[in-house]
């Protein structure tokens, strides 16, 4: 019986479908930030239909392409995940996870900020 498309897959069958060695898979995601599988107890990894996408862009701007992985790496940087997957981006299915988008860590770190100010208001205001 054959998995629906959005069925989790094990790190053998998404190297099968990217067609590249698990151990590559592995390194890319020392490499690329936005490479993470889902991780679950023993660390064994879980890819969804997304990642899978990701993975396959990857393979693409690297081997078809030519580019260096400092070379995905800016491009990722400058103009983001869509712009790795270029045309694969519309099949990519999204769900409530989220990439992580380095240009939004200003307001990140001003969130955060204000979270521990507030954290330490009422730190002040429980002592007394």
């Amino acid at each position: 019986m054959a998995k629906s498309a959005d069925a989790f897959r094990t790190i053998s069958e998404a190297a099968e479908e990217v067609g590249t060695p698990q151990h590559v898979l592995r390194f890319w995601e020392t490499k690329f930030t936005f490479v993470a599988p889902l991780k679950r107890a023993g660390g064994r990894r879980f890819y969804r239909a997304q990642d899978i996408a990701v993975l396959k862009a990857v393979k693409r701007l690297l081997h078809d392409e030519g580019l260096t992985i400092r070379g995905v790496q800016r491009l990722h940087k400058d103009q983001g995940l869509q712009k790795l997957l270029g045309a694969d981006a519309a099949s990519v299915v999204h769900d409530e996870r989220n990439y992580f988008n380095p240009h939004e860590t200003p307001r990140l770190q001003a969130v955060l900020e204000d979270l521990e100010q507030a954290k330490r208001r009422l730190d002040a205001v429980l002592s007394t």
